[in-house]
């Protein structure tokens, strides 16, 4: 998992809230258990017509957003099944950090484990950032996870809660498997001890 330190990049705006995991990958694109490969289908059904062409009319389809590294959405974005390939797809595609009022659960869960940060602001500040980002190209947003902020074109940075030990992780571009094996040395000390203490139990080797 890449480490997310600080992220500057292109924001897309995508005014929609409750926006669903089968609306970020639709289900007919879940046969693969590979993670590459998925964000050609992201958002599928809003991005393309019936005949596969792009819609004009969607946000990832017109540039600078094609290069989005940075969504912005509101309310309860991720919610619905508990797809990892939701989470999957917006990082092929390059996107980094979704910006949203409230994520779902599970979305958020998937979420971290692959290294995709998630930032719940008020939704008059999600506006705010909206706005900027469909100023274009020139409108950047920076996300500073050490600091925990969000910096707007105009240089305000605005604060963002996360829990101390996601933020770590993301850091250090472990998941929970990797943050495990970071700690086999003191694992492997611990299991050698209680083998001499306890010989009779079973050791566990990461």
């Amino acid at each position: 998992m890449r480490p997310f330190t600080t992220l500057t990049g292109v924001a897309a705006p995508l005014r929609a809230a409750n926006v669903d995991t089968d609306q970020i990958i639709p289900a007919r694109f879940l046969k693969t258990v590979e993670r590459t490969g998925l964000g050609r289908h992201l958002f599928a059904g809003l991005r393309y017509d019936a005949e596969g062409a792009e819609r004009r009319d969607f946000v990832l389809n017109r540039e600078p957003y094609r290069r989005a590294e940075v969504l912005i959405a509101l309310e309860n974005f991720g919610c619905g099944s508990s797809r990892e390939h939701a989470a999957w797809a917006l990082d092929d595609f390059g996107i980094r950090c979704v910006i949203a009022p409230s994520f779902a659960d599970i979305f958020a869960t998937n979420s971290a484990k692959n290294g995709l940060l998630l930032v719940a602001l008020p939704r008059a500040t999600c506006e705010a950032l909206m706005a900027d980002a469909e100023m274009g190209a020139n409108a950047r947003l920076t996300v500073d996870l050490e600091r925990q902020v969000v910096v707007r074109p105009s240089g305000e940075a605005v604060a963002f809660d996360i829990d101390p030990g996601a933020k770590a992780r993301l850091l250090e571009g472990l998941d929970e498997i990797g943050e495990t094996l970071a700690r086999a040395p003191a694992i492997d000390r611990f299991e050698a001890a209680r083998a001499a203490r306890e010989p009779w139990r079973p050791a566990i080797r990461l």
